[in-house]
């Protein structure tokens, strides 16, 4: 047997397994083929010869094409295998994916798609994969100890911490949206709209020698402090949560993560400190 026929093998013995990660990553049965598709294209391409777990490595990039799949989630089409590249033996799976979906559960896949692309990738490949945190961690560019602080918020949310739903996100939108609005504006009063009376704000030390204090507290003094600025910041969700992220010069410096408690914000941190930030998820949102 070639080599080429020798992968194929391989590749289509780790097929299920390779759709139950893809599965519950995505949640959705449309996307699975082409993450799968693309796994194989990327072994068949490979030089694979020194990987001793060709199961392990198989999953570690059917979890990377996963990831850049959720965040992006464009329809794109995979381009067509090249005629010296021999497709593995493709069975009918719609069984199978009936299967899958009912040993996942309706009521897993609406909480993982709540959650920010990293952590759905901690938790499905540690809590549901048993993958370790050491593997993880360099799919989702963070430390083993930042990918277990992933997976950890996400368990917590899956087993019943709650979430902010649709319209709750909606109305968190619209309150961030107010603040910011009011900020770039110098609008005084605005920014005391939706400002809680007994609101503080932090900074972290790296934040601090930008020129931040390190604690305000009182809606007046918060305001202050805002009235005016935020031109570079723009609405996103850190780690699933409403916040808003300067940008200069096209490098994501300083975080304002949002503390809102009914119609205003409670609490502002300013997280400047690299590290921190780059153990962050950040999506940066469209204008409203």
């Amino acid at each position: 047997m070639d080599e080429k026929n020798f992968l194929a093998e391989k590749f289509e013995a780790n097929r299920a397994h390779l759709r139950a990660v893809a599965y519950r990553m995505l949640g959705a049965t449309s996307e699975v083929d082409d993450a799968v598709q693309e796994t194989w294209l990327r072994l068949s391409r490979s030089d694979t010869s020194a990987v001793e777990n060709l199961g392990g490595w198989l999953t570690t990039v059917v979890a990377r094409v996963c990831l850049d799949m959720l965040r992006s989630r464009k329809s794109r089409r995979e381009e067509p295998m090249s005629p010296d590249v021999p497709e593995p033996v493709v069975h009918d799976h719609h069984d199978h994916d009936s299967e899958i979906a009912d040993s996942v559960g309706a009521a897993l896949l609406v909480v993982l798609e709540t959650l920010a692309p990293a952590e759905r990738l901690a938790f499905v490949l540690h809590d549901l994969f048993a993958v370790p945190f050491e593997e993880i961690a360099p799919i989702v560019g963070r430390t083993p100890a930042a990918a277990r602080q992933l997976a950890s918020r996400a368990r917590r949310r899956v087993q019943g911490t709650p979430l902010a739903a649709d319209a709750d996100f909606g109305r968190q939108r619209k309150i961030v949206d107010a603040f910011l609005a009011a900020s770039r504006n110098g609008d005084f009063e605005g920014l005391l709209a939706v400002l809680d009376p007994d609101v503080v704000f932090r900074a972290d030390q790296a934040a601090q020698r930008l020129g931040s204090l390190a604690e305000i507290r009182g809606a007046a003094a918060v305001a202050e402090i805002f009235k005016g600025r935020a031109q570079a910041a723009k609405p996103a969700l850190v780690d699933g949560a409403m916040a808003l992220a300067v940008i200069l010069d096209g490098e994501l410096r300083i975080v304002l993560r949002m503390t809102i408690g009914g119609e205003r914000i409670s609490a502002v941190e300013a997280v400047a400190d690299a590290e921190q930030i780059g153990g962050f998820d950040v999506e940066v949102l469209d204008p409203a």
